[in-house]
C-alpha cells in the first residue's frame, strides 16, 4: 500500500535522487553530461515547492520509502515550458513524474497523476496540460489511457529533444 500526499522537506533529497535515477535510465533520453541543468533541477526538485501554487506530491510506502513523485503547477507562469503552454488559461500542469523502476506497474504513476488532477479541480482549473518525450513511452501510454490527448500547440524542442504536449479536460 502507498500513501499519496504532499512531500515534506525531509523527503526532497531522496526524491531528487530517485528522479535522477529514473530519468538517467530512460533509453534515448539525454544524459546528465548532455543536459546538466535539467539533472540539477531533478536533484533539487524541492525548490519547486517555493513557487506559487506548486506542490510536490509523493508516493510513500508503508515503510516510509519515497518511491515516486511529481511536481504540480497550479499557476502556469511557473510551469517552465514557455510559449503557448504558459499562457493557456484555466489550466494546471505537472512535470517530472518519476516512479522507482523496481516497482513499476503498481499504480504509483496513476496515483500521483490523480493527486494532481484532484488538486487542479480544487484550484478550479478546466484542464491539465503536460509534456512528454518519445523516450517516455510507458508514461505516454498511461497518459493516453487516462484520457490525455495530444495538444500539438504546446510542443517544443529542448536542446535537440522533441517535447510533445498533451491535455486532459477536467
Amino acid at each position: 500500500m502507498y500513501e499519496f500526499r504532499e512531500a515534506n522537506s525531509t523527503e526532497f533529497e531522496s526524491l531528487g535522487a530517485l528522479m535522477v535515477k529514473v530519468y538517467s535510465q530512460l533509453e534515448g533520453f539525454p544524459s546528465e553530461e548532455e543536459q546538466p541543468d535539467y539533472y540539477q533541477r531533478l536533484r533539487e526538485v524541492g525548490v519547486f515547492t517555493s513557487y506559487p501554487k506548486a506542490k510536490l506530491f509523493v508516493a510513500v510506502s508503508e515503510k516510509g520509502v519515497v518511491d515516486g513523485g511529481v511536481v504540480y503547477f497550479g499557476d502556469m507562469r511557473f510551469y517552465g515550458a514557455g510559449g503557448e503552454a504558459t499562457i493557456n488559461q484555466n489550466a494546471a500542469a505537472f512535470r517530472l513524474l518519476a516512479v522507482n523502476p523496481e516497482i513499476r506497474g503498481k499504480g504509483l504513476g496513476k496515483g500521483l497523476i490523480d493527486s494532481c488532477l484532484e488538486q487542479a479541480k480544487k484550484d478550479g482549473h478546466r484542464s491539465m496540460v503536460i509534456h512528454s518525450t518519445k523516450t517516455m513511452m510507458v508514461a505516454w501510454k498511461m497518459y493516453e489511457r487516462m484520457g490525455f490527448r495530444r495538444f500539438t500547440e504546446i510542443d517544443f524542442v529542448q536542446e535537440d529533444l522533441e517535447v510533445y504536449g498533451f491535455r486532459l479536460k477536467l
